[in-house]
């Protein structure tokens, strides 16, 4: 490492004897309930059961999983009326000549691995998910979530790697109260242009252990770091400037760990869920000393059917079970829009009301924070509507364009 690092401020001996003497931080038992564990069984019967890890990203239960949910797949799609499904008008000189397509109907279904129960592979990139609220999803595509290889670290330490297509079945539960883990979960504060985030962090949505390597260049030569070594980045116009907790100091480039090629940085904030903060307004983020996983299994609510009012621009309301966007019906879903930089992605389940505006939406938390959250099917023009399924069974559909209000219970 010294021979690639070079001299430069002392950081070549520096970086080799921070990585050399970095401890293995043996998470404590009951400090790793926030890893994902399960049992994976194979098509021929084996049986592997430990901590779980989608190829070498998604490691914990507030992570996010990501499929493709057709159009057969969502609450009351054909409550929307059909004109409506055509999609928008393309007008030539003011006369409409046909209709850009409305796509199929599809929408990203996109669940924290806390939310699921168990997960069925079909082929190459589908699968059957059973959540704990006890919906069923048939999915395809969508994210390199479908089709991964998963890693299964068992109890003896051994690592299995299983390709998803030898997979039988994938049955989400527990940690046990004494397993003990030799990796941290990353944990810090992200200071951007648009605001302060704080809570586990997955860089470049790819590294969240402090044994995952940040890659980049110093002055031409490769260096990989350990995040846990790693005490803050900040970005800088060439790439990024890494301050070690040994004290050193790097001024890295040449990979996208470290430069605009970055694909942004989850923070998973309790006051919202998850964001995912865009290099274009990453400033830096500081790390915390090592502690908790995160949340237990356990702590991830069933989820239950969203109910509540939708109030229209003509003063009419409508009450009972709700699936906003003909999508999300439950609690566990997430509310998709971005403001500035930050993606949000917010569980139904935390939502008081949201007001359509003529750009963005208005969501009001239960918390009691407001956001104007734009971007995203959710909150804009693209949204599907609303189907509101009356205590008598009768379904009501409001278009979005005619929404002004929605109060969840």
């Amino acid at each position: 490492m010294e021979a690639r690092c070079g001299a430069r401020r002392g950081a070549g001996v520096a970086v080799a004897f921070a990585l050399a003497v970095l401890p293995w931080f043996v998470t404590a038992a009951g400090d790793a309930e926030g890893f994902i564990y399960g049992v994976v069984v194979t098509n021929g019967g084996a049986s592997h059961e430990g901590r779980l890890r989608w190829a070498d990203e998604e490691a914990f239960w507030g992570d996010l999983f990501h499929a493709s949910k057709p159009a057969e797949a969502r609450s009351h799609l054909d409550s929307k009326p059909a004109d409506a499904r055509r999609g928008k008008p393309i007008k030539v000189f003011g006369l409409t000549v046909g209709f850009h397509s409305d796509n199929d109907g599809s929408r990203q279904l996109v669940a924290r691995f806390g939310d699921l129960a168990a997960i069925h592979p079909r082929g190459s990139d589908g699968a059957k998910l059973v959540l704990r609220s006890g919906t069923e999803y048939e999915v395809e595509g969508g994210s390199n979530d479908l089709g991964a290889t998963i890693h299964v670290r068992t109890a003896n330490g051994d690592e299995v790697e299983i390709p998803w297509r030898t997979i039988d079945r994938i049955e989400l539960r527990p940690a046990p109260p004494d397993l003990a883990v030799r990796e941290h979960r990353l944990h810090g504060t992200v200071a951007t242009r648009s605001g302060t985030f704080h809570g586990f962090i997955q860089w470049d949505q790819h590294e969240a252990l402090s044994s995952d390597k940040l890659d980049g260049e110093d002055e031409g030569r490769s260096v990989a770091l350990e995040m846990g070594s790693i005490r803050s980045i900040e970005r800088t116009p060439a790439g990024s400037r890494v301050t070690l907790r040994a004290g050193d100091v790097l001024e890295l480039d040449g990979t996208n760990d470290v430069n605009d090629e970055n694909r942004g940085i989850y923070v998973d904030d309790d006051r919202y869920g998850r964001v995912l903060v865009s290099w274009d307004v990453f400033e830096r983020v500081d790390f915390s000393e090592p502690g908790p996983s995160g949340a237990a299994y356990g702590e991830f609510p069933a989820g239950r059917p969203l109910t509540g009012r939708v109030t229209t621009k003509g003063g009419a309301t409508h009450t009972g079970r709700i699936a906003y966007d003909l999508d999300e019906s439950e609690s566990w879903e997430l509310l998709d829009g971005g403001d500035r930089g930050i993606d949000y992605s917010i569980p139904m389940g935390t939502i008081a009301a949201i007001v359509p505006g003529s750009r963005q939406a208005r969501v009001v938390l239960k918390s009691g924070e407001e956001l104007e959250l734009g971007g995203a099917a959710d909150v804009g023009e693209d949204n599907d509507g609303i189907a509101i399924v009356a205590g008598d069974g009768r379904v009501a559909y409001v278009p979005w364009s005619e929404v002004a209000r929605v109060d969840f219970d």
